[in-house]
């Protein structure tokens, strides 16, 4: 989810249809300024508003559960 208020790539609305469809979700600021990095406070906000819980956003993993969880996408992505 790219949290700049110009963008919002997925609207808080499809969050749980794409969660009930196994997507997570990478709360991102696309930070091209230090006080960019603000907006990822507004990323929260619509993960929340979207029923988004810790579980579905992939970086608020532990580290080693996030190495594991790309490592597993990797390889999918090889066998498809």
């Amino acid at each position: 989810m790219n949290c700049s208020p110009s963008r919002f790539d997925l609207d808080w609305r499809l969050w749980p249809q794409a969660r009930s469809k196994g997507v997570k979700c990478v709360i991102n600021c696309d930070a091209h300024r230090n006080e960019h990095a603000g907006f990822l406070r507004l990323g929260v906000g619509i993960a929340r508003k979207g029923w988004l819980t810790r579980g579905d956003i992939i970086n608020t993993l532990p580290l080693e559960q996030l190495r594991q969880a790309l490592a597993a996408k990797r390889a999918g992505f090889k066998a498809g």
